[in-house]
């Protein structure tokens, strides 16, 4: 999508600092983090939200979990994995996006 802020990550035509990439995901610092660690797994396929979204992108990032977390440092002790959906879900960017959060003790409720 031309006007996609992730998509324009993904393209390069925005800098970031790519803490992982691969073929189907990069994953980067949040801009306003939750927590110590926080981070955002965007896949490169433009897809709205998880509802929208194949399978295979579901479980392959699903399947890079224990190597991001064990990267980030947050396999020992936790990390919160979010992924908003919709306004009211507190999706700011209509691009599949998948938080992990970590580095501290998370609370419950999340607001």
């Amino acid at each position: 999508m031309s006007d996609c802020i992730f998509c324009k990550i993904v393209a390069g035509e925005i800098p970031s600092k790519r803490l992982y990439e691969d073929d189907k995901i990069i994953v980067i610092n949040d801009l306003n983090p939750g927590a110590p660690v926080h981070v955002l797994v965007i896949p490169k396929e433009h897809t709205q939200n998880i509802l929208t979204a194949s399978p295979e992108i579901v479980t392959y990032v699903k399947s890079k979990l224990p190597e991001l977390v064990k990267m980030l440092k947050l396999d020992e002790k936790g990390f919160r994995v979010v992924i908003n959906t919709g306004e009211e879900g507190g999706q700011s960017v209509p691009h599949l996006h998948f938080h992990i959060l970590g580095g501290k003790q998370l609370g419950w409720p999340p607001c």
